[in-house]
């Protein structure tokens, strides 16, 4: 048993050492191809911004009067000064001007062991593509100096559209391998053939990555782009997703082809790291395991011996739980009951509260019909005239109305909500205020739609928002110079409004919310109790609806109700 459990043991813990070696080796495989795809990443831009650096210079120079001047035949001297001047400051390795036929007649370094002077360019491609009135673009050993470049040329064109000849320049491109080299890396950046043009390693510089065909190698041969060299393979071969062999080492391989010209960029990063930390990694894992496993067996046994001290212990606990369960459950039962009481007396106070306000609200509604009868008699008085019977009778019928609220105030849900034209409910209610209209000499301006606009509710409810808004600002222009009601009614983006607007007191420091508490009044004692907005405001939301208000410009206040549209009108046009 004991051979068979150490088997069982052993075989574990290999287990758990590959599986940590593999699972860690990925890790850090990939923590290195982030890293490589990091610096591949910069090492392009460096690329792409050295190719670009000097890419509109050439445009320029083609425009210099001084090259265009040489190359119509003028003399070359002050030329060569020019360019030498011109390549010094810009670090080139040589600014030169050929004649139409590829004969270099001015150059940077003229007088130099190396000059292009007198020098036959007219087999370079970027020759030939310049005077073709494009931008040459070349990478090549150079013809006289031997030197690898990259070579940008644009035709000299004259003030008449005549081809003078080309202006070239030559870039040394190896200061990006001497950085490389300095940065320990192992870069390789090859042309669309696949020749390594530049290389972190001199070795691998003019091998191929794969091999030229006959094709290949005779453009090659015709432009002289690397006269010398063999164009050998070079040592290596890619294996599977990021990983290649390069001079028999394993490395991760990584290529950005987004380049000028179909180059590409090839960055190779060594294993050793992710070999050498998987294997840190794993040893650290062992032993952490290792030390779990002790410190589990001894908790364990620990555990155990504490167990049954444990199971003792909870026993007596549990029998003490039971006895205090007995005693909760009464205590329970006693605050149910406690609970029970403290309802019904809730419910006897809001029956109360509710009385109390309902008193209210009809005391002030009863209010404002009262009002308009003691008008209508004094005017029936003064004038003698019966035409206020009908005014009378219409105000009965409006306290009859107000008496019927009780039942809807006791039980709302009878009475059904009905379409409702809020202009026709706007005649009605400036009919109700038309004696304060007269008593206080205010102009009234009305904007009432054609046609109507209905809501559903009760239009006697909502015939009360409309009284008490008019009144409240009828009264706030009382004691004013200027004494203009206006009121409006319309419909925008599936609500109704209407809006009273007044050139009063206005609203002054206090917000539309203070307004709405019962018995917060402006006026004087005895001329109101102040719930006519509280009234309103519920009764508007009843009606889902929003009252606002705001202070006018010029002075006055604007109170206006949204309600939303009912789905039809064509029972309230009937």
């Amino acid at each position: 048993m004991t051979v068979a459990r150490t088997i069982v043991f052993s075989l574990l813990f290999l287990g758990f050492a590959s599986g940590a070696f593999v699972l860690s080796s990925r890790y850090f495989r990939s923590e290195e191809v982030i890293r490589a795809e990091g610096r591949l990443s910069l090492y392009r831009s460096t690329v792409v911004a050295e190719l670009d650096r000097f890419s509109h210079l050439t445009f320029v120079l083609a425009r210099d009067p001084f090259v265009m001047e040489t190359a119509a035949g003028g003399p070359t001297a002050p030329l060569d000064g020019r360019l030498a001047s011109f390549a010094s400051q810009s670090g080139l390795d040589a600014i030169y001007l050929m004649d139409f036929e590829g004969l270099t007649i001015s150059a940077s370094n003229a007088g130099s062991a190396r000059s292009f002077v007198g020098q036959n360019y007219s087999f370079r491609p970027y020759f030939q593509d310049a005077l073709a009135g494009g931008t040459g673009r070349f990478y090549g050993i150079g013809a006289t100096t031997g030197l690898p470049g990259y070579f940008i040329a644009e035709s000299v064109v004259s003030d008449l559209g005549e081809a003078l000849g080309v202006i070239a320049i030559k870039i040394d491109l190896t200061r990006l391998e001497n950085s490389w080299r300095e940065g320990g890396e192992q870069v390789v950046l090859t042309n669309a053939d696949g020749v390594v043009l530049l290389a972190s390693n001199p070795d691998w510089r003019y091998r191929t990555l794969t091999p030229l065909d006959a094709g290949q190698r005779a453009a090659i041969a015709e432009a002289r782009q690397f006269p010398g060299q063999a164009l050998d393979p070079l040592d290596w071969r890619e294996g599977p997703g990021d990983s290649a062999v390069i001079g028999g080492m394993e490395v991760i391989h990584l290529a950005s082809s987004d380049l000028p010209h179909g180059w590409q960029l090839h960055y190779f990063a060594s294993v050793d790291p992710v070999a050498t930390r998987s294997w840190l990694a794993t040893v650290i894992a062992v032993m952490i395991a290792g030390g779990v496993a002790l410190v589990f067996l001894m908790r364990r046994n620990a555990q155990t011996q504490a167990a049954l001290t444990a199971l003792e212990r909870e026993e007596a606990e549990l029998r003490r739980a039971y006895d205090l369960l007995a005693v909760e459950i009464d205590d329970r039962r006693a605050a149910e009951r406690r609970l029970e009481r403290t309802r019904d007396e809730l419910a006897r106070a809001s029956r109360l509260a509710a009385l109390g306000q309902l008193a209210a609200s009809v005391t002030h509604e009863l209010g404002q019909p009262i009002t308009a009868m003691r008008n209508h008699l004094a005017a029936a008085e003064m004038g003698g005239s019966e035409r206020a019977i009908p005014s009378l009778a219409g105000l009965v019928e409006r306290m009859e109305g107000i008496t019927r609220q009780l039942k809807f105030f006791a039980n709302p849900g009878e009475d059904a909500l009905k379409p409702v034209d809020l202009v026709q409910a706007m005649r009605e209610a400036l009919k109700l205020v038309a004696p304060n209209l007269d008593t206080h000499a205010v102009e009234l301006v009305q904007d009432l739609p054609d046609g109507p606009v209905v809501v559903q509710g009760n239009a006697l409810r909502i015939e009360q928002v409309m009284v008490n808004i008019l009144r409240n600002a009828i009264d706030a222009m009382e004691d004013g110079d200027r004494r203009e009601l206006t009121v409006r009614v319309g419909s925008a983006g599936g609500l109704a409004w209407f809006a009273v607007a007044d050139r009063g007191h206005g609203l002054g420091q206090s917000s539309l919310l203070e307004l709405q508490e019962p018995f917060v009044t402006s006026r004087e004692s005895g001329q109101g109790m102040g719930l006519g907005l509280a009234i309103s405001a519920g009764i508007v939301k009843e009606h889902h609806g929003v009252m606002t208000a705001r202070n006018r410009d010029g002075g006055g206040a604007v109170f206006r109700v949204e309600i939303p549209l009912a789905e039809t009108t064509e029972e309230a046009a009937e």
